[in-house]
């Protein structure tokens, strides 16, 4: 359970999860974590992985299989932290326009800061890429 700070271990757990993602074939296009301040919690969130017809459910299978995968290097991420989101969301396209980060995983935070008139409070970016 993700507590109201971001800590170096959950920073490194969702890399570890990101990459699970990665060689399980179902890359997310965006893989973030977002302070949410109106439930004063982080979440991290994932641009929706397409994994065939089932969509978003099946999506949130192969999170919740991945996790269990990586158990022995993820112990404080659980499902319940993790938002799947379209690729197009709002929030995505706002941090876009901070610097879209390419198809690996990097590390970009951004705080306290007013993208088109809308404050993002918090947010540590691994991936956000460019819509094809």
């Amino acid at each position: 359970m993700v507590d109201t700070q971001l800590t170096p271990d959950l920073i490194q757990e969702g890399v570890t999860l990101v990459e699970g993602l990665d060689e399980a074939g179902v890359s997310p296009s965006a893989a973030l974590w977002f302070y949410f301040p109106d439930i004063a919690a982080w979440r991290l969130v994932l641009g929706e992985v397409q994994v065939g017809p089932k969509g978003p459910r099946e999506a949130y299978r192969v999170v919740q299989k991945t996790l269990k995968r990586l158990r022995n290097r993820i112990s404080h991420l659980a499902l319940e932290d993790i938002v799947m989101a379209k690729p197009d969301a709002r929030m995505i396209q706002l941090l876009r326009q901070v610097g879209a980060a390419g198809p690996g995983i990097s590390g970009m935070r951004v705080t306290s800061d007013v993208i088109n008139g809308t404050l993002i409070e918090d947010a540590y970016i691994y991936r956000l890429k460019k819509p094809a």
